[in-house]
């Protein structure tokens, strides 16, 4: 439940970071699409945080396996265009922590209790 509350205050400070990356690049004129980036990963991270939200009771793995593709896809989308926007590559290895992590650790919980 922590990990879901702390995804959408996360997502939340990305946005504002990638608002104001996305200032800077409309002022400098700049192709970067940093901002851009950041929107969609923080968009991804709201996502996973509601998912993990909405199936934390639930004993099954939908709910981990789709926040590990999820996770994935924001961790795939943060590094790749992390250019200018270098905290973006920080936002990426953590949603591939939290993804990787959390789907590991239920994994091996789930196998215990069978």
């Amino acid at each position: 439940m922590v990990v879901g509350i702390l995804q959408i205050v996360i997502a939340a400070f990305i946005v504002l970071q990638s608002a104001a990356v996305g200032i800077g690049h409309a002022i400098e004129n700049s192709n970067d699409a940093g901002g851009s980036a950041g929107m969609i990963t923080a968009i991804l991270f709201l996502v996973s945080g509601i998912v993990y939200l909405s199936t934390k009771k639930s004993k099954k793995m939908g709910g981990d396996i789709a926040c590990l593709v999820i996770n994935l896809l924001a961790w795939l989308f943060a590094i790749t265009n992390a250019h200018d926007y270098t905290d973006l590559m920080i936002w990426g290895w953590l949603a591939f922590i939290i993804g990787v992590g959390f789907f590991s650790w239920h994994l091996v919980v789930n196998k215990k209790q069978k």
